[in-house]
């Protein structure tokens, strides 16, 4: 299935699986990349990382506090100077998800936070990330590429075949499905050509670590099934 259309909604307040306390507001974002960013640099601090990232389009109406999706990830704007801005990142941060592994030079999807109004067209993207994956394989097709994907215990439940997944912030619908007990859990994603073209999965290799977020939906689903089925009924 090709890339999903850009989703609106509303600020929320955030959840404890938000990586790192940094940022002052949750947002929602699209899951359609507006800019393939670059890292200018990564300044290693005792307890944080501060990530001055290159964006052109993204730093053009953006101030101190804002929010913008690196690589999946919300981050908070803590510098601007256009074309680049700067967001202070948590050890947690950096550990929960694959931005530990950037490097000046690196290129990163970005996207600015939703605004009330905006269109909505795929699925609603939180910018908490809920586990790593890593790239199996990647198959070149005429149209389009084939991307599987290894997923981290836990998370293939929320997983469902023609349903929704934010891979280093990239909205995709999952094609296919895999993996038996005992087995490594795996999904496939489509890619046409534009997402290959305008978004880091054009460059992606068997071995590459990806930030996933699953469909906020089914983890609210689960909590009102399992945790306090009382709420389904009322």
């Amino acid at each position: 299935m090709p890339a999903r259309c850009r989703a609106r909604a509303f600020a929320r307040p955030r959840s404890r699986w938000e990586i790192g306390p940094e940022e002052a507001q949750a947002r929602m974002f699209t899951g359609i990349v507006e800019e393939l960013g670059e890292v200018v640099d990564v300044e290693h601090l005792a307890e944080t990382a501060r990530l001055t990232v290159r964006g052109a389009l993204v730093t053009a109406d953006i101030a101190h506090g804002d929010s913008i999706a690196v690589n999946g990830v919300c981050l908070t704007v803590t510098d601007t100077a256009e074309p680049t801005f700067a967001a202070d990142v948590m050890a947690e941060t950096l550990n929960r998800s694959a931005l530990g592994a950037l490097e000046p030079g690196s290129p990163v999807n970005l996207e600015r936070s939703l605004r009330v109004g905006d269109r909505l067209g795929g699925h609603m993207v939180q910018g908490h990330v809920d586990g790593v994956g890593t790239v199996i394989s990647r198959v070149t097709g005429d149209r389009w590429d084939v991307v599987r994907i290894g997923v981290p215990p836990g998370l293939s439940r929320y997983l469902v075949e023609k349903g929704s997944v934010a891979v280093d912030g990239v909205s995709l619908t999952v094609s296919a499905l895999g993996g038996g007990p005992g087995e490594q859990a795996w999904f496939e994603v489509s890619l046409i050509p534009t997402t290959l073209a305008v978004t880091t999965l054009g460059q992606i290799t068997p071995g590459g670590r990806v930030n996933l977020e699953a469909d906020v939906i089914g983890k609210y689903v689960e909590r009102m099934l399992r945790a306090e089925p009382e709420m389904a009924r009322s």
